[in-house]
């Protein structure tokens, strides 16, 4: 009887949640014995990898945000850019050696360059591609380098892109620990973020069954919604943003990419088991000619929406994807006229705005509503809410064959900032002596 009780008290305080395992309670065992064992299981020590995702481009915060310069390595809160606190906040649970980036070619130099800065070792962390396939791609690339590399089939990689920010670090790291339990238990999981307005440009993702750690299955995902759509979603409460943060086991994510994509995991396989040529660093293996020929796909389309394996983590540590001057003025602490404001500024009667200044004194006076950004050679003033708008700008500026899309005035290049006066790339010697 007693010993009926003490397995019914280990159920019920959670110490084994859908393990499905039957524990023979052997004659002898003390209460104090069982809970012993049921902690030392809990304290299991799961292998685990980050990947992390900087590959965008980040259009929607130009002009500061530029293709050669994206928004992962820019500074936009306190000292550190986005790349690097996304490392920071991963370190007190992860080990750093077990963090890899995914980045494009172009950033190789940049990225190694700003984790190196946070004490982090660049040399076998950073992988490239030679040009952006989407994220079902980046996720396979590393999953395959990890394996490769370590030969860990059972290890729980967890994903993040390289340009979010979260609020409450002590929270996000409450919610990864409880991740990786769920992935390790052969869960995909993703964190769903607990809605606080009926946001239009984010993806949704509905949960449905209750699973353990306050997770629930997927029942299905969503496209960003309008505005009547998703304020029924925020009222159902089963709701959730979509982050595009996951967790899983190796193993399981490669079986479902043998399941819905085995040509995309083929042809994965085929081009990391070419030798390594050129700069080792850099991952040269992995060519242009042959990367264009992988499905261009997100990880949503590839394997979340189609597998039953799905699990949604419902998440509240204050996350944003800043995808937008909007919603990182959202993020943002606001003064006392409800304004957010960096730089050189004087403001009159100005509110609920978002100006940032780089080089230039800014003057605003009788505004609200407004984004006003400046650049050494840009600057963009519209109205905040349409401020997303600005991709529009971008490919405008792509269309006439101007630079200010792709780099700026000023190039960060590796360990030393350069103002180009001339663009050496176009330029031409006007005579053989030059």
């Amino acid at each position: 009887m007693g010993q009926v009780f003490l397995w019914s008290l280990l159920l019920k305080i959670g110490q084994y949640p859908e393990f499905g395992h039957f524990i023979m309670i052997r004659k002898g065992n003390t209460a104090k014995t069982l809970k012993r064992k049921a902690k030392n299981m809990n304290d299991k020590q799961i292998s685990t990898y980050a990947i992390l995702l900087a590959g965008g481009t980040g259009t929607r915060l130009w002009p500061v945000s530029r293709e050669l310069y994206p928004k992962q390595l820019v500074n936009f809160i306190g000292e550190d850019s986005l790349v690097q606190s996304t490392v920071k906040r991963l370190t007190p649970t992860l080990d750093a050696e077990k963090i890899r980036i995914v980045c494009g070619d172009e950033h190789f130099h940049e990225i190694t360059r700003h984790i190196r800065e946070i004490g982090v070792n660049g040399k076998g962390t950073v992988l490239c591609e030679p040009c952006g396939r989407n994220t079902a791609p980046a996720i396979l690339l590393a999953v395959l380098t990890i394996l490769k590399e370590k030969e860990e089939e059972d290890a729980v990689l967890c994903v993040f892109p390289a340009d979010h920010v979260i609020r409450d670090v002590g929270e996000f790291q409450k919610k990864l620990k409880s991740a990786i339990k769920l992935a390790d238990m052969g869960h995909i999981v993703t964190f769903g973020i607990k809605p606080n307005y009926p946001e239009t440009g984010y993806g949704y993702i509905e949960g449905s069954k209750e699973l353990s750690e306050g997770a629930f299955t997927v029942k299905r995902f969503v496209e960003k919604p309008d505005r009547e759509t998703a304020e029924k979603y925020l009222r159902a409460g089963n709701f959730f943003w979509n982050s595009g943060m996951f967790a899983f086991k190796a193993s399981v994510i490669l079986e479902e990419f043998k399941a819905f994509h085995p040509e995309l995991l083929s042809k994965m396989e085929k081009i990391l088991s070419k030798p390594v040529s050129g700069d080792r660093q850099k991952n040269n293996s992995v060519t242009k000619e042959d990367y264009e020929q992988l499905e261009n796909i997100s990880i949503d389309y590839a394997i979340m929406e189609k597998t039953e394996k799905g699990a949604i983590l419902p998440s509240d540590f204050g996350w944003s994807d800043i995808g937008s001057w909007k919603s990182l003025y959202d993020f943002l602490p606001k003064d006392e006229n409800n304004n957010v404001i960096d730089g050189d500024v004087i403001s009159k009667d100005t509110e609920n705005c978002f100006i940032m200044g780089r080089e230039r004194l800014i003057a605003t006076n009788c505004i609200s509503n407004m984004v006003v950004v400046e650049t050494p050679d840009s600057v963009f003033v519209s109205d905040i809410d349409n401020s997303r708008d600005v991709k529009s700008v971008v490919e405008e500026l792509k269309q006439r064959g101007r630079e200010e899309y792709h780099s700026h005035k000023t190039v960060p290049l590796p360990f030393t900032p350069i103002s180009l006066i001339c663009r050496v790339i176009s330029w031409k010697c006007s005579s053989p002596q030059t």
